[in-house]
C-alpha cells in the first residue's frame, strides 16, 4: 500500500500525528510518501525517521490512499494536489470544525484500522470548473467548495449579471457572489447566508454576498447546468478565488463555471454521517428548552 501524507505546515501540532502514522504503518509493508514541503518541516522540527520516506516533488505520483493533516483548507489544498488521480482522500483534524477533516486525534488509529480491513466508505464530491472569456490560465481550474467573485475596493458594490444556460436570470448588487457545490454549502456559501445542501446533492447554489436588495435569495439550480458571469466594477477589476485561491481579473473577462468531468473521493467513517457532523460542528438542530 502506498499512501500518501499532505499537511498544515504551519502548525507543529501535525507532528504528533505523523508519528502516530508512522508507528502504524512501520510494519505493516506500506509505502510513505510525504509532500516536499511536509517533508522538510518534519525533517527541521521533528524527531522522526524518515530514512525510507519517499518524497513528492511534484504532482506526478502514485498512491492508494492520500491523507490530509490539518483543517479543511489542508484537505481543499490535497485535493488540489491530487487532481484527477481519483485517490481517495481521509482528512485528519488538527483544526477547528473539520467537515472534510473530521477524523478526530483521538480516532486515528480506528480510522486506520477501518482502511486496513475494507470498512469505511467512499463518497464522490463534485467540483466547479471554471472556464474565462480571455483564456486566462488558472494553476489549478477546479474548486471542490466554492468559487467566489469579490470586489476588489472597499466603497462601491459590482453588478454580476448571472445567465444561467444562456438565460440573463439577474443582475447581482452586491460586494460579491459565491458559486457553491454541496460540498461547500457549509463553508463560505453558508456564511452569507446560503442553504444547507446534502452532499450527494447534485446541485450548485448562487449565493449573494452583501446584496443590496432584500428580496434576492439564494438560488439552487441543477449541476448540469452551465453558469456565465459578467461583472462590472468601478475599479475595472475584480478578484475571483477558487477555494481560497486567488486571482485578479480585468471586470471585462466573463466566467464560464460548469460541473467537472471528474470527482474527488473522500473517504469517510462507517459511523459519520454528515447529519452527526452538523449536530457535533454546528450544534444543528439543537434545542436549549429540552
Amino acid at each position: 500500500m502506498r499512501i500518501a501524507i499532505f499537511g498544515n505546515i504551519f502548525r507543529t501540532v501535525i507532528l504528533s500525528h505523523i508519528q502516530v502514522l508512522f508507528e502504524y504503518f512501520k510494519d505493516k509493508q506500506a509505502t510513505i510518501l510525504l509532500d516536499e514541503e511536509l517533508y522538510g518541516f518534519v525533517r527541521d522540527h521533528g524527531q522522526i525517521n524518515l530514512d525510507l520516506i519517499e518524497i513528492i516533488r511534484n504532482d506526478n505520483f502514485e498512491a492508494d490512499i492520500a491523507m490530509s493533516i490539518g483543517g479543511d483548507g489542508t484537505f481543499l489544498n490535497t485535493a488540489a494536489r491530487i487532481g484527477r488521480k481519483q485517490i481517495p482522500i481521509l482528512g485528519i483534524n488538527t483544526g477547528r470544525l473539520g467537515f472534510l477533516s473530521d477524523v478526530s486525534s483521538d480516532e486515528i488509529i480506528t480510522a486506520l484500522d477501518a482502511i486496513l480491513a475494507n470498512h469505511f466508505t467512499i463518497e464522490e464530491r463534485s467540483l466547479l470548473f471554471v472556464e474565462t472569456s480571455d483564456d486566462t490560465v488558472f494553476e489549478y481550474p477546479y474548486a471542490l467548495n466554492e468559487v467566489s467573485i469579490l470586489k476588489q475596493d472597499s466603497s462601491s458594490m459590482m453588478g454580476i449579471n448571472a445567465s444561467l444556460n444562456g438565460e440573463l436570470v439577474h443582475t447581482y448588487q452586491a460586494d460579491g457572489l459565491i458559486v457553491s457545490t454541496p460540498t461547500g454549502s457549509t463553508a463560505y456559501s453558508m456564511s452569507v447566508g446560503g442553504p444547507i445542501v446534502v452532499p450527494q446533492a447534485r446541485n450548485f447554489i448562487l449565493s449573494p454576498v452583501a446584496s443590496h436588495s432584500l428580496n434576492v435569495r439564494p438560488l439552487i439550480v441543477p449541476d448540469s447546468w452551465i453558469i456565465e458571469l459578467e461583472v462590472h466594477s468601478r475599479s475595472q477589476c475584480f478578484l475571483v478565488a477558487l477555494d481560497g485561491r486567488s486571482i485578479i481579473l480585468e471586470h471585462k473577462t466573463k466566467l464560464h463555471i460548469s460541473k467537472a468531468d471528474f470527482t474527488v473521493k473522500i473517504i469517510k467513517q462507517l459511523n459519520h454521517t454528515f447529519f452527526d457532523t452538523l449536530k457535533n460542528k454546528l450544534m444543528w438542530g439543537v434545542d436549549k428548552r429540552n
